[in-house]
């Protein structure tokens, strides 16, 4: 189900002589004004928002017509951040532009919608030279005295899977760890070494000196490439990149696919691509965030947390802790559970959460995860019995499941929903409805390569 969502320009984002000016909606005001300087490295910038851009109108599995969503731009004490889906849900693209890139003043703090436009990616196309180029994110202050004159008024199907997407990102991509980093030119030569766009298999590529090389099979401190062609975004700025970092969860022998974040660090940009498990699965379904939604005591630690939330690029989760009086492991949870409203994302670079408020209605997640509504109703009527601290009996209609808990906090469940994803999906709704039956702690979804 979509949710049309009315955005309204003062103007259509543009390059003149006078520098880029990208258009906003919506946010901490009526169109925001975030940002007023130059851009320390423009060909390399250009090429980043073309690459963010692109992945919001792109459909990697089965192509279909452009679509046209804006990306998301985050405003915060040091930088911007620049985000977006794939139609398709399975390619997750964030650029980074870091203090070193930018010149200028971060005027507010928030999010919202950019327009990025035919006419402006064609302009950003040919950005050229060594003069530093102007951004303006928002409009100026002359052009917010006439909202009487040019106003772009569109309404976008804003996909409920593309809004899921960002909850189910920033819990996955917590669990990851850096697994390789090489130079440029090795990340170049391994991008034409990779199959093309077309291509649908699953590889598993493994740290080789300075560069990485590709096994059918999974093997301890290997990153599973799920359609490869999907990284084709990064191709713009390797020429201006430093290193190609990649990150992703543990995996080993006999380990599902996985998702994985790939990285292009420049200094002062950092542009990454975070790749679905598989190229015909979108992140809205894989569920890691269900667990977080399920307990009432991680709702109000959440609700404290986001009260101390501010607009740092990092969130220090020691400092919300004490401040909020309770412990660092709560906050984590509260944090995740923050996630699934948009509140936060996470840094897989810096490995911290980062404050951001999605323009969406966080009440949409009851509605969005019936699963998490099934294993409520299951709780309210009754069809848990716990069986000591460690199994569990469910109920679900004429059907009787064993709920068994793992030491890792984990769950496994004798249901066909199990035995198909084996939590690859996150928590069947009986798995839910026992962690809401015992209280437990939110806590990391196992996921398929915990599993084999």
């Amino acid at each position: 189900m979509n949710a049309v969502q009315t955005y309204r320009y003062l103007a259509p984002s543009g390059v003149s002589n006078a520098g880029m000016a990208l258009q906003t909606c919506g946010g901490p005001a009526a169109n925001p004004r975030f940002f007023s300087g130059f851009l320390t490295t423009p060909q390399a910038a250009a090429a980043g928002l073309l690459a963010v851009a692109e992945v919001a109108r792109t459909r990697y599995f089965q192509p279909v017509s452009p679509a046209s969503l804006d990306p998301v731009v985050t405003g915060s004490a040091d930088r911007l951040r620049f985000e977006s889906f794939s139609g398709c849900c399975g390619v997750y693209a964030r650029l980074d532009a870091l203090p070193a890139g930018l010149d200028g003043e971060i005027l507010a703090h928030g999010t919202t919608n950019v327009d990025v436009n035919p006419p402006l990616r064609e302009a950003l196309a040919r950005v050229a030279g060594l003069d530093p180029l102007h951004l303006s994110v928002g409009p100026d202050d002359l052009t917010v005295s006439t909202m009487d004159g040019a106003v772009v008024e569109k309404k976008v199907p804003l996909p409920s899977r593309w809004l899921r997407g960002f909850a189910e990102v920033h819990v996955l991509s917590a669990a990851f760890e850096p697994r390789a980093e090489i130079p440029a030119t090795e990340a170049a030569a391994l991008l034409r070494r990779l199959p093309g766009a077309r291509d649908r298999s699953v590889l598993w590529m493994v740290p080789s000196g300075r560069t990485l090389r590709p096994t059918s099979r999974p093997v301890p401190g290997a990153v599973c490439l799920a359609g490869a062609g999907r990284l084709a975004a990064l191709r713009g700025l390797l020429r201006f990149a430093k290193v190609l970092r990649v990150y992703g969860p543990t995996v080993r022998a006999g380990s599902a696919p996985v998702a994985s974040t790939w990285e292009l660090d420049t200094g002062a940009l950092r542009l990454s691509l975070t790749l679905s498990p598989e190229p015909y699965r979108g992140f809205s379904g894989e569920g890691a965030a269900l667990t977080s939604l399920a307990g009432d005591d991680v709702t109000d630690d959440a609700e404290l947390v986001s009260a101390l939330l501010s607009w740092d690029p990092a969130i220090d989760v020691d400092a919300l802790a004490t401040a909020a009086g309770i412990p660092a492991a709560r906050v984590r949870a509260a944090l995740a559970q923050l996630g699934t409203a948009g509140r936060v994302g996470f840094d897989v670079s810096e490995a911290a959460y980062f404050h951001r408020v999605l323009p969406y209605d966080a009440a949409r997640a009851d509605r969005d995860n019936p699963r998490l509504v099934g294993a409520r109703t299951l709780v309210e009527a009754g069809a848990v019995e716990l069986d000591g601290d460690a199994a569990a009996t469910v109920r679900s209609g004429d059907e009787t499941y064993r709920v068994r808990r793992l030491p890792d906090g984990g769950f496994t469940c004798t249901c066909p929903w199990w035995a198909k994803y084996r939590g690859g999906r996150g928590p069947c709704k009986h798995a839910l409805a026992v962690s809401m039956t015992v209280r437990v702690p939110a806590s990391p979804v196992r996921s398929e390569a915990e599993d084999a």
